[in-house]
């Protein structure tokens, strides 16, 4: 009986001992959610979840505006974000920040697989094959290179892919078995229209640098009067009107150096000028496309005719290469244009330093002479003063209370007086001519 009365109360307690662990964990089990994360917990099926914690996902960026033109001149306002410009452009995120407020005076022209990223000045924009983005286009200085390309873009020569009879008696086209692919320059030398990406990035050299020629122009034209009001009067006034002016003059010259050495860089590697050229690029990938569906499409056939596509292929490299050379020549005389102009325009600026310069010399020779001309009448006043002060000895001398014959002598007071002034007056252009003589006065 007691052995059965043991075995009768062990699962009894054991039963409680299983109970109260679980009673404590619903009140106090530190991994139970709190109230507010009971219901609507992402992933938890029926709000439950044990309280895992959600990670909330990132936020995109904030969507900007842009102004998109594609090859016949139309536009549209558009707000993307920087994934949607990640994706259309085919561009990396770090290429982005170029665009941002940080390099708001930067300049720099990079090429991509895809895409050009071009920041100058106040132009931000990314340039494809088809298309151009330009960031903030209803800013005042960015209006300027939008209605140029509104103007100049639809009266550009389109490149066609798909191309009738008639179209191909006017422009030499090279078929690809489905396409027809425009041929950028003819074989007797005929000069072709620039691509798409050439010409974007031409309008928006000519708008920088007429936009950097409008302000050396106006900064020439404020400079000169100031400098001359300098010259003629040296004031505290013209002075802070000079040091604006060399403030400004030096953020201008900065800006236009930038520019300036971008060209110069570009001009120096002609592989990142051979990497621009997107349109011959896109051109390239869709002759590919082209030759490799009708490989597939054609596959018994090409096995006969692998020698034939071997010579083909040769001759297009030799072609290609050709293609490169020219389109490296084109883009090499369009950057010499602009560099030109931009050095013209450094010229002017540094002019324009030159004279700054120049009058400060001359501002300081001025200040030289007046230097030396306090500096010779503070010497003719210490001569002067050297003289008094030995005719002030002599009176102080007899001045004082000593027992004299002179002090009994009627009538002598004016005659030494005037000998001890006529003295005095002798020793200064003494002092004064000797001072001359060693050149420490003006002759």
């Amino acid at each position: 009986m007691g052995k059965n009365k043991c075995k009768g109360l062990l699962p009894f307690r054991s039963s409680s001992l299983r109970r109260r662990p679980k009673k404590a964990a619903d009140h106090r089990s530190p991994q139970s959610p709190p109230p507010h994360q009971a219901f609507g917990t992402v992933g938890s099926p029926g709000g439950g979840g044990g309280g895992a914690v959600v990670k909330t996902k990132k936020k995109a960026g904030v969507p900007r505006l842009w102004m998109r033109f594609n090859r016949s001149g139309e536009s549209e306002l558009v707000e993307l974000d920087k994934n949607a410009i990640i994706r259309i452009a085919a561009i990396p995120a770090r290429d982005l920040r170029i665009l941002g407020p940080i390099f708001s005076h930067s300049s720099n022209i990079l090429a991509r697989e895809k895409a050009m990223v071009v920041n100058l000045e106040f132009i931000k924009a990314i340039v494809t094959a088809e298309e151009v983005l330009v960031l903030d286009p209803l800013s005042h200085e960015v209006l300027t290179f939008v209605e140029q390309l509104r103007q100049q873009l639809p009266y550009k020569t389109q490149p066609k892919l798909h191309g009738h009879a008639e179209e191909q008696e006017n422009e030499p086209l090279v078929s690809t078995g489905r396409q027809w692919l425009p041929v950028p320059e003819s074989s007797d030398g005929l000069q072709a229209e620039l691509p798409f990406e050439f010409q974007v990035l031409e309008i928006a050299l000519e708008v920088v640098c007429t936009y950097l020629d409008s302000n050396v122009a106006d900064l020439e034209k404020g400079a000169y009067p100031v400098l001359d009001a300098l010259a003629i009067n040296v004031s505290t006034k013209n002075l802070e009107h000079v040091r604006s002016l060399k403030s400004n003059l030096t953020r201008l010259l900065a800006r236009v150096q930038k520019v300036r050495d971008e060209i110069e860089h570009l001009l120096d590697d002609n592989h990142d000028m051979a990497q621009l050229h997107l349109t011959r690029k896109w051109l390239q990938n869709l002759q590919s496309e082209v030759n490799l569906g009708a490989m597939a499409s054609n596959a018994p056939a090409t096995a006969a005719l692998v020698p034939l596509h071997g010579s083909n292929r040769s001759g297009s490299l030799v072609t290609s290469s050709a293609m490169d050379d020219s389109d490296v020549e084109d883009l090499e005389m369009l950057l010499e244009a602009y560099f030109m102009q931009l050095d013209g325009t450094r010229n002017k600026i540094l002019s324009v330093r030159e004279y700054i310069d120049d009058t400060e010399d001359f501002v300081n020779i001025q200040l030289d002479s007046h230097r030396n001309e306090l500096i010779q009448l503070q010497l003719t006043l210490t001569i002067a003063s050297f003289a008094v002060a030995f005719e002030t000895l002599i009176a102080g001398m007899f001045g004082m209370n000593i027992p004299c014959t002179l002090y009994k002598t009627h009538g002598v007071f004016w005659p030494f007086v005037g000998g001890i002034t006529a003295a005095s007056i002798l020793l200064f252009f003494i002092v004064y001519g000797y001072a001359r003589w060693k050149k420490l006065l003006g002759s």
